[in-house]
């Protein structure tokens, strides 16, 4: 089951630029959520919330219950639209989400394990090819992360997508077999110092 987190909205009964506008003017974030073959529910958010969820990491791929006086929708952060000056977001578009239906979500990569890297401690470089992956999964099983421990690569070594941990159940939108998500690089020799040893 995944875990929910709960927003706390408020409903508006308009839609249109004018409605929007007045809930803005009101200190609020104008919000929608679509989907499922049901009516859009139009909703209003204290920007705080927002903001809040945004500087929290995997936020695309987390799962919330909106509250909104007797409605509560189940759902994902699907788009968020900025102020160009202010950066105050200024509209959210949640995707409803329907039983039985698998969603297109992208979860972030947690790795672990860098500062014991064999591979690393030799003067190698982490290069993550993929700091999320984008799965279809069902919206009761979305992983909140994958993760991954590299203390054991050494230079050249990788970690592809079958050595990430919490992967069950999902389905990788990428087709590629087995891609790669990190690789431990060999150490890159400054150019001025290898033209002096050659010299």
């Amino acid at each position: 089951m995944a875990k929910l987190t709960t927003i706390e909205a408020s409903a508006r009964a308009k839609a249109g630029k004018g409605a929007a506008r007045a809930t803005r003017r009101a200190g609020l974030v104008p919000a929608v959520v679509y989907g499922a073959k049901k009516e859009a529910t139009l909703i209003a958010i204290d920007p705080r919330i927002i903001m809040r969820e945004l500087n929290k990491a995997g936020w695309r791929s987390r799962l919330y219950e909106i509250k909104a006086g007797d409605v509560t929708e189940r759902g994902l952060m699907r788009d968020i639209q900025f102020h160009p000056v202010t950066d105050a977001p200024q509209h959210v578009d949640f995707q409803r989400l329907a039983a039985g239906e698998k969603v297109h979500v992208e979860v972030v990569v947690h790795i672990t394990g860098e500062d014991k890297a064999p591979g690393v401690k030799r003067g190698g470089v982490l290069n993550v090819v993929r700091h999320t992956v984008e799965v279809y999964a069902d919206p009761e099983n979305i992983p909140e992360a994958f993760t991954v421990d590299i203390s054991a690569l050494d230079i050249h070594d990788n970690v592809r997508w079958d050595d990430l941990q919490g992967t069950e159940g999902v389905t990788p939108v990428l087709q590629l077999p087995n891609f790669v998500i990190a690789t431990v690089a060999a150490p890159t020799v400054d150019a001025e110092e290898s033209a002096a040893a050659e010299a």
